[in-house]
């Protein structure tokens, strides 16, 4: 009985963390943090859910909790995106990756257990793209994403 407690509280507070930092890819309550931009970012923002397509990478919308423009998601977390971010502190390392899906730039930064998240970069609202692990190798999320982002979200001067 004692090691059957032992399994289950490691695999309790591992579910309670993945929860709590918005990880998880089979959840589609988990909640995320809401950014909270300045508003003609976030102007720009609800802008931009209303672009948002209804299906990425063949995953349905499912947006995660708590509700906002701010956020969008597909596939029960699988793909998730923030509008109006701050500046990664990765954007100002020269020897950071990027790469660029149909027009739209963004910065790589792989995550440690997980799929990579991207930011766009020369935008007037920064927006976040983390994808799970099935991803990792597969940019193409982006490409799904790049058109409602280059209609809603102005390049930077």
């Amino acid at each position: 009985m004692s090691s059957r407690r032992f399994v289950s509280l490691p695999v309790a507070a591992a579910a309670v963390l993945l929860a709590a930092a918005g990880c998880s890819s089979t959840d589609a309550e988990a909640s995320i943090t809401v950014p909270s931009p300045p508003p003609e970012e976030a102007s720009l923002c609800s802008a931009l859910h209303k672009e948002l397509p209804e299906t990425v990478a063949g995953l349905d919308r499912s947006d995660p909790e708590p509700g906002s423009d701010l956020t969008a998601g597909w596939g029960d977390g699988a793909i998730v995106l923030r509008c109006g971010v701050a500046r990664p502190p990765r954007m100002g390392d020269p020897q950071a990756k990027g790469v660029e899906a149909d027009g739209v730039n963004w910065l790589l930064e792989q995550r440690e257990g997980d799929g990579p998240r991207f930011t766009s970069t020369y935008r007037e609202a920064y927006v976040e793209v983390s994808l799970d692990g099935r991803f990792e190798h597969d940019a193409g999320p982006l490409v799904d994403l790049a058109g409602a982002v280059k209609k809603a979200v102005p390049p930077s001067l």
